[in-house]
């Protein structure tokens, strides 16, 4: 056990008051709130604990180490999420802290524990920050080993960790060896971290099981594959949405960092659901490579969010898996994802891009497959993906369109012996084809979809 003073001994703060049940009128313990003055002076080490549980979801209730029975609203019997936030620049605390305690108290009865480290964490000196993470999770390691002589279970335990704080929630889980239940980074930070030894960042032996969200691994997030199963979002580094230019400001820095944030949340709210597909690269999984998981079966393909029980145990047996899935640049970001089968029967070699529309009534979605020119000739089979940022559950109409550039030279025919949709999230729905259509580059022809059955 971790006593007080041996934690102390760590350099680290550890709160061990008496803490008594509060009345209603007591006041809400609430987020360190800082400002560029503590900042710019810097701030020392000083880890608080945050209580939320589905009786106190608006006021939140500080917890101090070894005093369990003097915490009534700490059900040692229920799981326990932590949270543990990253850098802190400004020193405000992360606008997204309670939504996500929100989100959490819905999937089930359950401890939901702030770690509010903002005092080290707010740093305009981001490498002291990255010295303090060692010692904080000293002090979060401490605590659990109390939760435990308690009565908790390790396997029960949750740490939820946020850029750097992912890092820091590594290094609990490897003082614990490897013990605790789960782990889950949200885009784990990357700089010092990008030639770090697995003991010196987040890797899958720090838990059970570890899953990671990557969205910004070409800035402040970190390359590679760090947990059991690695979502890369977009392929992990540019998304949607978020600014090109050093001319918007802030945005350009930290959008595609923070998205990993939010597309957590809207995982959770079970708005989004964000399949992801096993692939070695983002780049073969848009030229359609990747489009099964039978690996997962009889479960579907992994998604994004809380419940990792489906595929779980077919994730350890594998061992590290990368899964991609591509979104859009707003809520509910999920993308509808078909398998396009085209077999070709031009007459002459012909490269271009793909468009395809959707159409129901006046509602049109469409999917560009632009990544790259693709090969069009004489009785070749060619498989593509194509994402659309609109489900339409009844299609009555299929726009295509193959842009081949040519401007100037007569325009040539294309002759598709089939086209065959999939939509892959939505098995329920039925396969749609069309025959033998005849048309010409750059132009778009329309049809209504048939039945696959219909020229068997």
């Amino acid at each position: 056990m971790l006593s007080c003073r041996h934690l102390g001994l760590l350099g680290v703060l550890v709160l061990c008051q008496g803490w008594e049940e509060s009345g209603a009128d007591d006041p809400c313990d609430n987020f360190t709130d800082l400002n560029l003055s503590h900042c710019f002076m810097g701030t020392s080490l000083y880890v608080r604990l945050l209580l939320y549980t589905r009786s106190n979801l608006d006021c939140g209730r500080e917890l101090h180490h070894h005093l369990f029975p003097s915490q009534p609203l700490f059900n040692l019997s229920r799981p326990t999420a932590f949270i543990v936030h990253g850098y802190r620049p400004t020193g405000a605390p992360p606008i997204w802290i309670d939504h996500l305690v929100r989100l959490l108290a819905k999937q089930e009865d359950m401890n939901v524990i702030v770690v509010d480290w903002n005092r080290g964490a707010a740093n305009l000196n981001y490498i002291t920050a990255v010295s303090y993470t060692r010692e904080a999770a000293y002090n979060l390691t401490g605590f659990i080993l109390s939760m435990q002589e308690e009565g908790a279970t390790l396997s029960s335990l949750h740490l939820i960790g946020v850029s750097l704080g992912a890092h820091l929630a590594g290094y609990v889980g490897a003082n614990l060896k490897g013990k605790l239940g789960r782990i889950t980074g949200l885009d784990p930070a990357g700089p010092l971290f990008t030639s770090a030894t697995p003991d010196d960042r987040l890797d899958p032996s720090d838990a059970m099981f570890v899953d990671v969200l990557h969205t910004d691994m070409d800035s402040f997030g970190l390359r590679g594959a760090h947990g059991h199963i690695d979502f890369y979002a977009n392929g992990g580094a540019d998304q949607p949405g978020c600014p090109k230019t050093i001319f918007a400001g802030k945005s350009y820095f930290v959008c595609d960092h923070q998205r990993s944030m939010f597309l957590y949340l809207c995982a959770l709210n079970r708005t989004c659901s964000l399949t992801a597909y096993p692939c070695s690269s983002y780049a073969d999984f848009l030229d359609g490579r990747c489009m099964q998981c039978e690996a997962f079966k009889p479960a579907p393909c992994p998604q994004l969010g809380y419940d990792v029980s489906q595929w779980r145990e077919s994730l350890l047996r594998l061992g590290q898996t990368k899964v991609f899935f591509s979104t859009t640049a707003t809520l509910p970001y999920r993308k509808l994802n078909y398998r396009v089968d085209m077999v070709t029967w031009n007459q002459y070699l012909r490269w271009g891009v793909v468009y395809i529309r959707l159409h129901s009534g006046r509602t049109i979605t469409e999917a560009r497959i632009d990544h790259k020119l693709l090969r069009f000739e004489q009785f070749t089979s060619t498989r593509l993906l194509a994402q659309f940022d609109e489900d339409l559950p009844h299609v009555q109409k299929i726009s295509l369109r193959i842009n081949t550039g040519n401007v100037i030279g007569p325009r040539y025919k294309i002759r598709l012996l089939r086209i065959r949709l999939t939509a892959l999230e939505r098995p329920e729905r039925p396969l749609m084809c069309r025959f033998d259509i005849i048309m010409e580059e750059n132009t778009e022809v329309a049809f209504r979809p048939l039945s696959c059955d219909s020229h068997l």
